[in-house]
């Protein structure tokens, strides 16, 4: 736990992406029409879970009024309603809502990082800032007993293949991604694809609840040696 904090204190205080970093302050100087009256995380975004997880979600960056706002990975978005309710009904989350860091929400057995910390412009960071958050995502792999890695996106999938090549985890082609794409690392890990539950993916039916559900079964399954 005191080697998760710390990580997380470092990330929070990174400030390695000026373009980042202007972005979030000005967004957090903004704010939407909805929540003029919140005060901003505006801040990197940690990581957030089981620090024994064994299994790792990978999103692609925190959304500019969700966690960008609340200050917790996946949440106060459309994006994190999806995603916890998933998580509550495949039995790692205690509750299905997540609104902001005093909600009382707990993950068992899952952590959530993102392959970048920072709400990027456009939802989309530039290859120089996602090389400058590696870092991170290679430290937070290290301190988990990590078996599954659920990637939510293409952007998220490449990460951990990434990952798994430079540990010798993985010497194959890069796998392509799709939704459930199941990859079989060294060391009884897995890569498992999912959409990512953005609004684009969810409003247009290509991402259903049913689908991501899915998902988590078969994470589970993995977990359990199945």
């Amino acid at each position: 736990m005191k080697r998760l904090v710390s990580l997380n204190n470092r990330i929070v205080a990174c400030d390695r992406c000026p373009r980042l970093r202007e972005h979030c302050a000005e967004v957090a100087a903004t704010r939407r029409r909805a929540y003029l009256d919140w005060d901003y995380w505006g801040a990197p975004v940690p990581n957030f879970g089981d620090p024994r997880a064994r299994l790792l979600i990978v999103g692609l960056a925190p959304g500019a009024h969700g966690a960008n706002r609340t200050g917790r990975m996946f949440t106060g978005d459309r994006s994190g309603d999806w995603l916890f309710r998933a998580l509550h009904v495949a039995g790692f989350a205690n509750q299905a809502t997540a609104t902001d860091r005093d909600d009382g929400l707990e993950l068992t057995d899952c952590l959530v990082t993102n392959a970048c910390h920072c709400a990027p412009p456009g939802n989309r960071p530039a290859g120089d800032e996602l090389e400058s958050c590696r870092e991170w995502f290679d430290e937070t792999v290290d301190l988990l007993p990590v078996q599954v890695f659920l990637a939510l996106g293409a952007i998220a999938w490449r990460a951990v293949v990434d990952l798994a090549r430079r540990r010798d985890w993985y010497t194959g082609p890069i796998p392509k991604f799709s939704h459930q794409a199941l990859v079989p690392l060294s060391e009884d890990r897995w890569l498992l694809g999912s959409y990512h539950p953005s609004q684009q993916n969810t409003f247009t039916g290509r991402l259903t609840e049913e689908m991501f559900d899915g998902v988590f079964s078969l994470a589970r399954a993995k977990l359990s040696g199945s």
